[in-house]
């Protein structure tokens, strides 16, 4: 099996949900590569968030906390040696475990990743399978972040992702199903930017306008400004993020 193998019907490999909503980032300009990892290990349970240039991912790092990150080396500008320079070298992201990805597979390029700090090395082309137990084996020797508590802290507000309850100064708040789940889905990508179109129930809401006036509603019963939120926070030109205490 071979990244062409990654398909969305049938599937092999580790147990499903044996990612338990780690977060990875997969940086590779090869689009197709990309976005096949992103489905395949998606499936076996973690979250992933995709970057085409190592530009791309260092503002993405900048603002999430990710468990692991996958970079492909050959990228065109920065290379993923260099960034995993960066990564190794950066407070915020030095513990953060980086499994490199390339075509080259001679020797010296494996001895140079790993002094640059990668945890692991994988060579083009690839089993997904493979990398899928490597990359659940480094996180099991790093430990990894703590996974989604059931609760949610957001100010004087609490939100119950299990019973879709939402608590604020103690009096419950009402909430319609769609603004629960909207801000369940928030909740479980925090501190992740969540695309418009992702967040709409409604496929035929082309505009994201439904989507918009919940976001509206919720901030009136999260926010202690909602002209000027703290928590449900607007992401220009991509959608919105949920930034929990």
């Amino acid at each position: 099996m071979s990244t062409s193998d990654c398909r969305p019907n049938g599937r092999s490999g580790p147990v499903a949900g044996a990612g338990s909503g780690r977060h990875l980032l997969i940086v590779d300009d090869d689009d197709r590569i990309r976005e096949l990892l992103k489905e395949y290990l998606a499936r076996e349970g973690y979250r992933v968030t995709g970057a085409a240039h190592a530009a791309a991912a260092r503002r993405l790092m900048e603002l999430i906390e990710f468990d692991l990150v996958v970079l492909d080396i050959m990228m065109p500008g920065e290379s993923g040696l260099d960034l995993t320079t960066w990564v190794r070298n950066k407070a915020e992201t030095s513990q953060t475990p980086v499994l490199l990805l390339t075509a080259r597979g001679e020797a010296g390029d494996r001895i140079e990743g790993l002094s640059r700090g990668a945890d692991d090395y994988m060579s083009k082309p690839f089993d997904p399978r493979e990398l899928a137990l490597r990359i659940d084996a480094i996180l099991r020797r790093t430990g990894g972040k703590p996974l989604t508590p059931r609760e949610i802290k957001l100010g004087d507000a609490v939100f119950d992702m299990e019973r879709l309850e939402l608590m604020r100064d103690g009096r419950p708040q009402r909430l319609t199903e769609a603004e629960a789940q909207l801000l369940k889905t928030l909740a479980i990508h925090a501190h992740a930017p969540v695309e418009r179109m992702a967040l709409s129930p409604d496929t035929a809401d082309i505009t994201g306008r439904a989507v918009d006036v919940q976001v509206t509603r919720l901030r009136r019963k999260l926010e202690a400004d909602p002209k000027n939120p703290r928590y449900l926070q607007t992401v220009r030109g991509v959608g919105y993020m949920l930034a929990p205490d």
